[in-house]
């Protein structure tokens, strides 16, 4: 297990910035995920870190030692990518050991460590299978165990659930933070997948454009997001962001003025307001008037659909549609008062950075 610490880390293809300037710390045994959409730079970051590809500027450090110069190999990596790729004429153990015997390992301590990986990721039933013959989901975690079984400072992954089915993937995701946790080695994931990055993060590093938005928990990132692109990304269904007037002693959502907690609103009218703000509000925070407390305002049901015991809402604010969550009866074409959890509404300033309240 190693730490990682990034300085200045900078990324030029010709005329592309693919990474801009990065500085990031990375804790012993740390679950890291790297979340962004296509083209951020994230699977280039991992691949700097991997000894893959080379940085143009900045440098790279395990344990306060820079390895720059090192290869893949020197620096003790694995890594697991997207698409795994297993020796289809031999059979799972000898998969599993090929690191060790291509390193020069040899003897029976090859197949004591292959044993002893196989049994943390539940393959011990299949070590004499090959390829073709192991059930769905089970690729992956011999491609997880064969780069374990070196015993490797950082494990790094590329998307390495997302060729799955979504029932598998479910299963993966519990299972691949269960043995991280297990074996304690830090871990850098890269995903576009932002419910793949919450439910498997200590840690997220939301990127975009090549540079780092915002580094931290997935409760942080979910309740606190920094900016409008944070708050757009992260969340499923994604966050309203609806466009706000704090000006003249009141606050105008959708036209409609609305009643905030004093405290609130003179917090909001010390950073100075304006018309160009945003105000965001999660839809699980948006319900039909007594059923929940908060700020009102009248909007029209556009659409309702089921989750099972929730019930969602599409509704019509302003000339534009949002989503809320429906606790009582309601339908199409419905004109009723929406509530608005004061406690959870963020604002942002016309610049698109969330505006501190605290």
């Amino acid at each position: 297990m190693s730490r990682i610490s990034l300085s200045n880390v900078d990324v030029r293809f010709g005329d592309v910035h693919a990474v801009d300037s990065i500085s990031l710390d990375i804790a012993e045994g740390e679950f890291v995920v790297f979340l962004g959409p296509s083209g951020c730079g994230k699977t280039t970051t991992l691949r700097c870190i991997a000894g893959l590809e080379t940085h143009s500027s900045g440098t790279i450090s395990f344990d306060d030692k820079v390895v720059d110069d090192l290869t893949p190999q020197q620096r003790k990596v694995a890594m697991v990518f997207q698409f795994v790729s297993l020796y289809p004429h031999m059979k799972l153990a000898e998969n599993i050991a090929f690191p060790l015997r291509a390193s020069g390992e040899r003897g029976p301590s090859v197949m004591e460590k292959v044993n002893r990986i196989a049994e943390v990721f539940d393959l011990k039933d299949m070590l004499h299978k090959r390829p073709s013959a192991l059930p769905p989901g089970a690729w992956q975690k011999a491609a997880l165990a064969r780069a374990m079984v070196r015993e490797p400072r950082v494990l790094l992954l590329d998307e390495p659930l997302s060729a799955i089915d979504e029932q598998f993937r479910e299963e993966m995701r519990w299972e691949l933070r269960h043995i991280q946790k297990e074996l304690g080695t830090t871990t850098i994931h890269v995903t576009h997948d932002q419910r793949e990055a919450m439910s498997l993060a200590d840690r997220v590093v939301l990127m975009k454009d090549g540079r780092i938005v915002q580094a931290g928990t997935p409760a942080e990132l979910f309740d606190e997001p920094c900016d409008l692109f944070a708050a757009q990304f992260i969340g499923s269904p994604s966050m309203n962001l609806i466009p706000a007037a704090v000006e003249n002693g009141d606050v105008r959502v959708g036209g409609q003025q609305i009643a905030l907690p004093d405290e609130l609103l003179a917090k909001l009218f010390e950073t100075g307001g304006g018309k160009g703000m945003t105000l965001g509000i999660r839809p699980r925070d948006v319900t039909l008037a007594g059923t929940g407390e908060g700020p009102e305002v009248e909007a029209t049901i556009v659409s309702v659909s089921s989750l099972g015991r929730e019930y969602r809402m599409d509704f019509e604010l302003g000339g534009a549609v949002y989503k809320g969550t429906l606790q009582g009866s309601g339908a199409p074409q419905d004109r009723v008062r929406l509530a608005f959890d004061s406690s959870k509404i963020l604002f942002f300033g016309p610049d698109g950075r969330r505006v501190s309240l605290s």
